[in-house]
């Protein structure tokens, strides 16, 4: 193992760099906040939970259909062209909801629909404009396990940033600013020189896009796994925090679970690391799958939540891995479609997860509950280990095309080195 020389700072003085990525993060605010919003919206409109639980749901469904189909998009005409219109649309979706309210229901659904959908694929536009960014190998490995940890962060800060609105304004100004939020942050990114330079390679033209490669699907396979692991942890935590007093115990177990992510994602950006990256995901997700057993032992609040802090430890350095592979296993032209399609087998798994372990709760406590989140992160592993061969490296050697997508700097590592991406 060598120290990355450049490090997160270094990569973060690159020109761009500080801007595309805090562009990203406030531009997904929205999405990142949607089902608390939501919900604390319909309740305060006089709503049932189970009427909140059903528009967030559909608001979910259509975030999982549009990503991968307006990461599509972004490869054929490139990103101003859809993720500023699209980010104007998620925005009027979900104004209309603020409006509408619950009145008439079908047009509340339908701005659901809208919000959901046209959510701009800004994970995998960013995703797919750092190897055109950043010079160096270290650089891009610090910014793949910088977007990991700020992917865990978001979703720590974003509900503050909800809650926050709430006292001072209201439930409907809460989805207004953070919509407005969001539009900025996706105008700061297309306004970039970076993105409006970016142009996806020539592609092959299939029906089946990006999901015609076998490591891809593999990887989604298991991710799918890993969005239900920690979608049954929630739903777990809460269980666990009605058995020891309530109150926050819930969000102690979950904020420990984003600091050790946090942690670990810090300690694995900050190395150079030997072995493929297809390699060193399989032990990745190991030490995810381990992590979560000791979740059974459903000792006192103290020790539970050190044992959670300690299974978040292998989740950023997991997505920051599987960030590179994807890059790998892409086909040409389909990059943004790609990791739109893992933000999409993330999401699904999570809402499985979370759907499933409800009814493992209710029978069995919140011990039932680690035992789903256990079983998923162990079905991720086996789906990697089973399926090993479609996820081999790719070829180095002269059957692949140079500067393809899957290579697009000739490098040893394909995804991790210096040059300009076509």
């Amino acid at each position: 193992m060598a120290s990355a020389g450049g490090g997160y700072v270094e990569m973060l003085r690159t020109k761009h760099a500080a801007r595309l990525l805090t562009g990203t993060l406030v531009g997904r605010l929205p999405n990142a906040t949607a089902a608390l919003a939501i919900v604390l919206f319909v309740r305060a409109e006089g709503g049932s939970y189970t009427l909140a639980g059903a528009l967030s749901a559909v608001y979910g469904v259509a975030n999982a259909f549009g990503q991968p189909l307006l990461g599509r998009a972004v490869d054929m005409y490139g990103q101003p062209r859809v993720i500023l219109p699209s980010a104007v649309l998620a925005a009027l979706g979900m104004t209309l909801f603020t409006v509408v309210g619950l009145d008439p229901l079908p047009l509340s659904y339908v701005a659901m629909v809208v919000a959901g959908f046209f959510t701009p694929p800004l994970e995998g536009g960013l995703r797919a404009l750092w190897p055109s960014v950043l010079k160096s190998e270290d650089d891009i490995h610090a910014a793949y396990s910088l977007d990991a940890i700020a992917q865990e962060l978001i979703y720590v800060v974003g509900p503050l940033i909800v809650m926050r609105i709430v006292a001072f304004w209201s439930e409907a100004g809460a989805l207004f600013v953070l919509n407005i939020l969001g539009l900025l942050g996706a105008l700061a990114v297309v306004t970039s020189p970076p993105s409006r330079k970016w142009r996806s390679e020539a592609r092959e033209a299939h029906w089946l896009g990006a999901l015609r490669s076998r490591g891809l699907l593999v990887l989604l396979g298991a991710f799918f796994f890993i969005g239900s692991a920690l979608g049954s942890i929630a739903v777990a935590a809460v269980a666990y925090g009605d058995d020891h007093g309530g109150g926050g115990v819930a969000s102690y177990l979950l904020s420990a679970l984003g600091v050790g992510a946090l942690i670990g994602g810090s300690i694995y950006g900050a190395r150079q690391w030997a072995g493929t990256p297809e390699q060193r995901l399989r032990v990745l997700v190991a030490g995810l799958a381990v992590g979560y057993v000791p979740l059974l032992l459903v000792p006192g609040v103290v020790a539970m939540t050190i044992l959670a802090g300690v299974a978040g430890l292998f989740l950023a350095p997991a997505l920051a891995c599987a960030f590179v592979v994807v890059d790998r296993h892409a086909p040409r032209g389909t990059v943004t479609e790609a990791f739109s399609w893992l933000v999409t087998s993330f999401g699904v798994g999570a809402a499985i997860g979370t759907a499933f372990v409800g009814p493992a709760v209710e029978y069995g406590g919140a011990t039932a509950g680690f035992v789903v989140a256990v079983g998923s992160g162990a079905t991720a592993l086996l789906v990697l280990l089973a399926a090993h061969r479609s996820l081999r490296a790719p070829e180095t050697s002269g059957t692949v095309v140079a500067r393809s997508e899957n290579d697009r700097n000739g490098a040893v590592e394909p995804g991790f080195s210096a040059g300009v991406q076509a």
